[in-house]
């Protein structure tokens, strides 16, 4: 794994614009950043990043399996009782997820160690799936790097056959939060699969549905809502007013709420105790857990609920704390053990390791002077070659 320093293509803005991505620049800073590429060998791919995620994805399955069945381990993650029983369902009924990213700190050696599972509403999607596609084949084309190159990266093929195989009876809708440029760029993207998937699809804002007197949700044009993407989180879904509707609304979700075991930092821990020892896995506890005294070499402490980074804190021995500020950790925190991220050339560096449908196909890479990844953090294409 190398960091290599690239030339840019003059006219990438340009055509960023030109395909939607208007969030390639964040508060007058780059957020998609080609003045470099990570570089992989195959071997690396396959069996560092690959195959961990799709035995990890398997161990997720056990811990659903079991929190459903466990009111302690409900208790423990924070989800509302009100919402136990739908949980429970949408994984007794099967019902199908989409996507998912795992997060890992790797620098070249395995093996690399899961951070975190955004399981139920992961952005830098599009960037990963289609633009990270064109730089590696323009790139090629115009000698920036060689003839040859790969990419761990078939993200858009399997959106596609996703969602061919939901089996989505009628008009699937889709919806992102109101002001979210990234969130919406997300949405659309995943819209524009679904139409090439072949499916009837129209896009609105969350705040724009409506709950009829049956207590159906409805778009705009008041036609009832069957099928539903949402990049908005379970957690504020339950705990929302409108949310008190869902469980008989007859709308099927995607992600469905199952996945709101696995998109909380409550993860952590379960896996460990059910899986102690496992090479991807790093030592994680429930903040009020007595254990956490042993992690002598640090920790990170993150909130059960959050997005971005908000209010992570890593506690390192003799250094003074680092952390970011936001608005999550009122239901609590979990501890895991400092695995840091590894640095190159002043960035520090995590890999995003894309599940569709649940199968390993393709990876984003994000960096940041700062050892938390946050939303303002660069996305930096990758090769193999």
């Amino acid at each position: 794994m190398q960091r290599i320093s690239l030339e840019e293509r003059d006219d990438w803005k340009a055509q960023a614009e030109e395909l939607g991505f208007h969030f390639h620049t964040i508060d007058g800073e780059p957020y998609w950043d080609e003045t470099a590429c990570y570089r992989f060998s195959l071997e690396q791919i396959e069996n560092d990043i690959e195959d961990p995620s799709e035995a990890l994805e398997g161990l997720c399955f056990e811990v659903v399996e079991r929190a459903i069945h466990s009111e302690e381990v409900m208790s423990k993650l924070a989800i509302p009782e009100d919402f136990w029983d739908y949980i429970r369902a949408s994984w007794l009924n099967k019902e199908k997820n989409l996507y998912g990213r795992l997060d890992f700190s790797y620098n070249g050696n395995g093996p690399a160690k899961l951070l975190e599972y955004n399981a139920d509403t992961p952005t830098s999607l599009y960037e990963s799936g289609a633009f990270q596609w064109l730089w590696l084949e323009q790139a090629m084309e115009r000698d920036i790097i060689p003839k040859g190159c790969d990419q761990f990266n078939s993200v858009h093929e399997r959106l596609v056959e996703a969602f061919q195989n939901l089996d989505i009876d009628g008009r699937l809708h889709l919806a992102s939060c109101q002001d979210s440029p990234e969130d919406e760029g997300t949405v659309r993207y995943l819209q524009d699969c679904a139409i090439q998937a072949g499916l009837d699809t129209n896009y609105l804002h969350i705040e724009e549905i409506g709950i009829d007197d049956n207590g159906h949700f409805t778009d705009l044009d008041d036609m009832g809502i069957r099928t539903f993407f949402k990049l908005y989180p379970w957690e504020w879904i339950m705990s929302d007013e409108f949310g008190k509707s869902v469980p008989n609304s007859g709308v099927t979700f995607i992600e469905p709420a199952w996945k709101a075991i696995l998109s909380n930092k409550g993860l952590l821990p379960l896996l460990w105790e059910m899986f102690e020892g496992h090479p991807n896995l790093l030592p994680a506890y429930f903040a009020n857990d007595p254990r956490i005294s042993n992690l002598e070499g640090g920790y990170v402490k993150k909130p059960l609920l959050s997005r971005e980074g908000a209010n992570i804190e890593i506690i390192r021995p003799d250094q003074a704390p680092v952390s970011v500020d936001g608005p999550y950790g009122s239901e609590g925190f979990v501890v895991q053990a400092l695995h840091a991220l590894p640095v190159f050339e002043g960035n520090h560096t995590v890999i995003g390791s894309w599940l569709v449908a649940s199968q390993p196909c393709g990876m984003g890479i994000r960096e940041d002077i700062s050892p938390i990844t946050k939303d303002s953090s660069r996305f930096v294409p990758h090769v193999i070659y």
